[in-house]
């Protein structure tokens, strides 16, 4: 599969990219929701997905789990905005 590069040029709806980056969304998960967007119409989109709640509800132990899960590594001291900063930009 090849690697999808998110330049201005490969976005089809660079505004709702940058918002859910904004959010908290992953560059490659902004990326696919906001060309979907472009593509069906963001009242489609929006009826697709679940709801996840937001990092900031979590508890450092389950943030430190998803890290983990992620194979991400140097979570172990960090606080909670340092893992939420890690999750979102990883």
């Amino acid at each position: 599969m090849a690697e999808q590069k998110n330049s201005d040029s490969s976005l089809k709806n660079p505004e709702m990219y940058e918002s859910l980056r904004e959010d908290g969304a992953s560059k490659e998960k902004a990326a696919r929701i906001s060309n979907a967007a472009a593509r069906d119409g963001e009242e489609a989109v929006g009826e697709r997905g679940g709801k996840a709640g937001s990092y900031e509800d979590w508890t450092v132990d389950e943030l430190k789990e998803r890290a983990k899960e992620l194979d991400l590594s140097g979570y172990s001291d960090k606080t909670k905005d340092e893992l939420i900063e890690m999750l979102r930009n990883h």
